[in-house]
């Protein structure tokens, strides 16, 4: 598409958001264009609605958001910058809509969520060389060269090591660093932070875990060790210390702030992050991991029954992005990630449903949406076909959720787990290149199939605004 098409785009959201002048500001993420408006009332939804590559439109947390996509939100974005309107980043339009939100659980819910996302593609591509790697090491798949694991040098395991294990050895650092930036510190005091908590004067978590070193003890009683792969005390130190740091600069004279801010900062905060934060929120840390593994491994496939059933419930409310540190927290203390495989079931059924809502209309505008947002969910991104398929016309969504705790519930039998995070469905398989392979695209097939069934027979027929 020509930058005058994304042109007229934009000016038509200009139009249909009632112009510039009701549009306080504007950021992106992946799918959605999200806009802060003055007022919502004079939003005109149904301009919005067939402005073109539109997939839908939806007002949460006082911000009103419109679905493009993957690629194109971007163009647009690019383009109303264009046309004057303001822009910013997510978290700071999020703290703009704070002032109309006044849920603290939500606000806290979307911090999580803003910590957590930046550092998804490291974890992503960390994922990935982990199913690589499984898959070059099978014997069967060795034995097509004429190999076996004996012929794989130690210099090899080690490279592989590296690519495989420094994200999460080093994670308190990704995390702490995330945390400044969101809470508006220092990002190199973050980074800084997040190596003392893995330095390798302390014994690591991993070897005091299974008994190999001792812990260092502090006044007879306080018990120290690394945090290598733990996410919520590092998460706590970077959002504590940002507030800290920004304390200190307010009540340091200007001539000593290059010296005695981050000297103050780090030496509260490390402190802190020893001898109180680290110990208490790491046990909160394993409770919540427990409780969350209890739930998922619970016999007869109820658990992944049940999380099947409202995944995209969740999605809809925004918080699978902080969930993400319950998955990050499985992989970082066992390699397997229990959650994915029931997400992508819940995925991959709503892609089922929208799918079906493009088969059985007979509306071009419903179809022209509808089959793109199908290969969306497929690759992973539900967004267009939730708020522009399935949630739109109600049933469609319903059976969707059917589809996915029917998916869920196979893949708790099957105890199916990830090697990785972050990608489902059709490229998800690439964290299933071992043994689970077949369990997984059975898992995903499920999910699709029940509920493209379920919507076709039963959940979907032309809305008459539709025909």
């Amino acid at each position: 598409m020509s930058n005058k098409n994304y042109k007229n785009i934009a000016q038509e959201v200009i139009r249909g958001i009632g112009g510039t002048d009701n549009i306080i500001s504007m950021a992106h993420c992946a799918t959605r264009l999200r806009l802060i408006v003055k007022d919502r009332d004079i939003i005109d939804d149904e301009l919005i609605e067939n402005i073109d590559f539109a997939k839908g439109f939806f007002f949460t947390s006082g911000q009103y958001q419109i679905i493009f996509g993957t690629g194109t939100v971007n163009h647009v974005y690019d383009a109303m910058l264009q046309e004057g309107v303001s822009g910013t980043t997510k978290s700071e339009l999020k703290e703009i809509a704070s002032d109309k939100d006044d849920n603290i659980f939500l606000r806290m819910i979307r911090l999580f969520g803003d910590v957590f996302v930046p550092i998804i593609p490291a974890l992503v591509a960390t994922g990935l060389f982990m199913g690589v790697r499984g898959l070059i090491l099978q014997p069967d798949i060795l034995a097509v060269f004429g190999l076996t694991p004996d012929h794989i040098s130690d210099n090899f395991i080690k490279f592989t090591q590296i690519l495989t294990d420094t994200a999460f050895a080093f994670l308190p650092v990704l995390v702490c660093w995330s945390a400044f930036k969101v809470f508006g510190g220092s990002q190199l005091l973050g980074i800084l932070l997040g190596l003392m908590l893995v330095h390798p004067s302390l014994p690591t978590s991993w070897d005091v875990a299974q008994n190999v070193a001792e812990p260092l003890k502090f006044f007879g009683i306080i018990k120290v060790a690394g945090y290598q792969g733990s996410v919520l005390p590092a998460f706590i130190v970077g959002a504590l210390g940002a507030k800290v740091e920004g304390f200190i600069r307010k009540r340091v004279p200007s001539a000593l702030d290059l010296i005695l801010s981050p000297f103050f900062t780090l030496l509260i905060m490390i402190v802190l992050a020893f001898f109180l934060i680290g110990p208490v929120f790491h046990e909160v840390e394993l409770l919540l991991l427990h409780a969350v593994t209890y739930v998922l491994e619970l016999p007869f496939g109820i658990g992944g029954l049940i999380y099947g059933g409202i995944n995209q419930i969740i999605v809809i409310t925004g918080l699978h992005h902080p969930l993400n540190l319950i998955e990050i927290q499985m992989l970082a203390d066992t390699g397997k990630n229990l959650v994915n495989p029931i997400s992508t079931a819940s995925i991959c059924a709503q892609a089922g449903a929208a799918f079906a809502v493009a088969v059985k209309s007979k509306n071009v505008k419903t179809k022209a949406i509808a089959y793109p947002s199908t290969m969306s969910a497929l690759l992973g991104i539900t967004e267009p076909a939730i708020f522009g398929v399935t949630l739109r016309y109600g049933k469609p969504f319903i059976m969707g959720l059917i589809g996915g705790a029917a998916g869920g519930f196979v893949a708790g039998l099957m105890h199916l787990s990830a090697t990785g995070m972050s990608i489902t469905a059709i490229p998800g398989t690439l964290l299933f290149l071992n043994s689970q392979i077949f369990g997984y695209l059975l898992v995903s097939l499920i999910g699709f199939g029940v509920a493209f069934i379920l919507t076709y027979l039963f959940g979907y027929k032309d809305h008459p605004k539709t025909k």
